[in-house]
């Protein structure tokens, strides 16, 4: 009897089932949502008539007989799953005892396939989702290795539209952003050894003319008082041309440290350019250079006065020292957008040496490297002031010959505009 059998011996148990039922002529069927899980015996005539009348009845468990054959059919709940059970079985004396081994058979096969749908189950997603982690993961380690070796120009190619697509787009942004700041960093040391080499040879020259007029005046070359007040004349002008750099060098190192602070305040530009141009107009034209200011638009900006005027100065300078003719011009022109222009006639710049224009002690030809002609800072200073003042500075050469440095600063949509009185 099954309720005899030892509670750890399950297989003997299922088969003393089966023999009871085999011997009882009985037949398992066993359903969920309509679709057969388990089956077991033979189907006999009746069998179909007899589920259908079971199933009719409104009560659970239901039992249905013809006088020769009968059905048992009852509900089972695991779970949140729902099985039916139906037994059919010739009415006998082992019937009940078959009923009871029918239903605990049923129990063990739905139980049993429970853990094997669960174990299936886990082991497809486990699969599934190493397989989904493992792509992105190997792609990541080649880049991060990539990236160590100095490749700087790796990107990752990853398609996929799930949570590691951002992952591998923030991993080709800081790609990218090392690639800008070791090359930032490399051209900011060219720039330190371009700038070590402009102060040495631009200090040079003159300590070797203060030296030789020196050595002049100690050894008695300079006899008469004419000519010793010249030498000493010479040598008081290298002096201030050494002072000159040195104060350009200090400047341009505050202002690229952002040490120099910066007074921003409405101006109205055409006005400030009028009066700027009104007071160098005369020293100019001793010089050599004639300034026009043309089509000077109304325009309210923002900007620091002092430095404004120390970039339009430099530029000023720029165009006088290299300037082709003996009389050259600039004209300068202001538009609405707050686009200033100055642009002279000289002999412009090489088409490559336009983007280097504004470095520290970059000359663009050698015709330019002698430091009486100019430090090599001036357009280098006003490029860092105006973009300390949030504006942007370029340089383009004019057609027919000559060229122009055009700024833009921030316009002052609101608020009064400053006397531009720019001798202040």
């Amino acid at each position: 009897m099954l309720q005899e059998a030892p509670a750890d011996s399950g297989s003997r148990e299922i088969r003393q089932i089966v023999s009871l039922l085999d011997g009882s002529a009985m037949r398992l069927v066993l359903t969920e949502d309509g679709r057969p899980v388990y089956t077991f015996g033979t189907e006999q005539a009746d069998d179909a008539r007899l589920l259908q009348s079971a199933e009719s009845l409104d009560c659970d468990p239901v039992q249905v007989s013809t006088g020769s054959r009968g059905i048992y059919l009852t509900r089972l709940t695991y779970q949140g799953r729902t099985m039916q059970l139906a037994l059919f079985g010739t009415p006998g004396e082992h019937t009940g005892e078959a009923v009871k081994a029918a239903v605990a058979l049923s129990a063990l096969l739905i139980l049993l396939a429970i853990v094997l749908s669960i174990l299936a189950t886990n082991r497809f997603l486990t699969r599934f989702v190493l397989r989904r982690v493992e792509e992105p993961l190997d792609l990541l380690a080649a880049g991060v290795r990539r990236i160590g070796e100095g490749d700087l120009d790796f990107r990752i190619a990853y398609a996929g539209k799930d949570e590691f697509a951002p992952v591998c787009g923030a991993f080709n942004e800081m790609a990218a952003r090392l690639k800008e700041s070791v090359e930032r960093t490399r051209r900011d040391e060219e720039s330190r050894k371009e700038l070590l080499a402009g102060i040495s040879h631009d200090l040079r020259t003159p300590l070797t003319s203060i030296r030789a007029y020196v050595e002049g005046l100690l050894d008695g070359v300079a006899q008469t008082e004419e000519s010793k007040q010249r030498y000493l004349r010479t040598i008081r002008t290298k002096a201030e041309d050494i002072d000159r750099l040195v104060s350009q060098l200090f400047l341009y190192s505050k202002l690229d440290l952002e040490g120099v602070p910066m007074e921003m305040r409405p101006i109205r530009l055409d006005e400030f350019v009028a009066g700027f141009v009104e007071e160098a107009a005369l020293d100019s034209r001793t010089r050599g250079l004639e300034i026009t200011a043309e089509q000077l638009t109304p325009v309210t900006v923002s900007a620091d006065p002092e430095q404004l005027r120390r970039v339009l100065s430099n530029i000023l300078e720029n165009s006088i020292k290299y300037k082709a003719k003996e009389t050259g011009r600039l004209r300068i022109t202001l538009e609405e957008s707050g686009r200033l222009t100055l642009a002279d006639d000289g002999p412009g710049v090489p088409e490559e040496a336009l983007p280097k224009l504004f470095d520290v002690f970059y000359r663009s030809d050698p015709a330019r490297r002698d430091p009486a002609g100019g430090s090599g800072l001036g357009l280098a200073i006003a490029a860092k002031a105006v973009q300390g003042m949030g504006g942007t500075i370029r340089a383009f050469n004019v057609p027919g010959g000559g060229l122009a440095i055009e700024i833009t600063l921030p316009k002052e949509e609101h608020g009064d505009a400053e006397d531009p009185d720019h001798r202040g």
